[in-house]
């Protein structure tokens, strides 16, 4: 009996010598898989209800006019292809090609426009030293504050004057003025945290601004450059008031106002099922977009704490 009891305390702590990981980790482990568990349920919860919108929209592309209004569900009890094929065939005698083109190239006029007008400036705020630097600067934050429907009447008097009404002119033509206010101020924040002694090393190699600006600050911003490029893509090509005021002509209309011409009643009744339609084929271009410069955002974010 002696033996027996004096020899299970050495077995045990034997047992526990030779058990590579305690009972309190192994608790631990199980505690944080549970929690990784849960965690992972609630953001797949939260990822559904944030998709549920755009997967109602791509499913209801496949139902038949009727059925809006009646079948508010999330599978289209009658499917059909006819809704693409009369958004193809586009309307008032305009073909959907020409509506994406003519967003296409509104969009990417504008990015460019942005992209040359607003680092210039943003340079020029960060780097360049002249008088009246704080007041223009100040002037142009300003600008943020300033609705865009107070300016668009002496806007459309002008270009009207000018013979540009019903072209793309006024909707391009801003961008290339750095009269966007948001990017120049990202693009001069951007700047600032770059060191200045590169700038410097580059002067004493003989470099000018334009040279320091092509050169140097140009790679270096880059993913600021992309954060703009993606906002104001999606802004030109989302842009309803612009193309509503200064275009006239079907042939000019752009994406936006095509959306308007399939849900106006006054035409006879509005089509739900080529509205639906219309919508999700005009969202393809802005969700590509978006997904092939996302990694760019991140860059952009990641680089914001970095200071020289």
């Amino acid at each position: 009996m002696s033996s027996t009891s004096f020899g299970e305390p050495a077995i045990e702590t034997l047992e526990h010598q030779l058990d590579p990981i305690p009972t309190t980790s192994r608790r631990r482990v199980k505690r944080k898989t549970w929690q990784t568990v849960i965690w992972f349920v609630v953001l797949i919860a939260f990822t559904a209800i944030v998709l549920y919108p755009l997967l109602w929209l791509f499913l209801s592309t496949f139902k038949p006019n009727s059925e809006f209004g009646q079948n508010p569900g999330l599978i289209p009890e009658n499917p059909t292809f006819a809704n693409y094929l009369k958004v193809a065939d586009g309307i008032a005698g305009v073909p959907m090609w020409r509506f994406f083109l003519n967003s296409f190239i509104i969009a990417a006029s504008s990015v460019a426009g942005v992209l040359i007008s607003s680092s210039l400036a943003a340079y020029a705020f960060a780097r360049i030293q002249f008088k009246g630097l704080g007041i223009l600067f100040a002037a142009m934050i300003g600008t943020l504050l300033l609705p865009f429907h107070v300016v668009i009447i002496p806007q459309y008097i002008l270009f009207n004057n000018l013979g540009w009404v019903d072209t793309f002119i006024p909707l391009i033509l801003p961008k290339f003025l750095a009269t966007e206010a948001f990017f120049v101020f990202l693009l001069v924040q951007f700047i600032r945290q770059m060191p200045r002694d590169m700038d410097e090393a580059a002067r004493i190699d003989g470099a000018g601004h334009i040279r320091i600006f092509w050169s140097i600050m140009l790679p270096l911003i880059k993913p600021a450059l992309i954060t703009c490029s993606i906002f104001a893509f999606i802004w030109a090509w989302n842009d309803f008031l612009g193309p509503l005021l200064y275009l006239t002509s079907p042939d000019n209309y752009p994406l936006p106002i095509a959306l308007r011409l399939y849900n106006d009643a006054s035409s006879g009744g509005a089509d739900y099922g080529a509205t639906v339609t219309a919508s999700f084929v005009a969202l393809l271009p802005v969700l590509l977009f978006f997904l092939v410069f996302q990694r760019f955002l991140v860059d952009g974010v990641a680089t914001q704490g970095l200071k020289g």
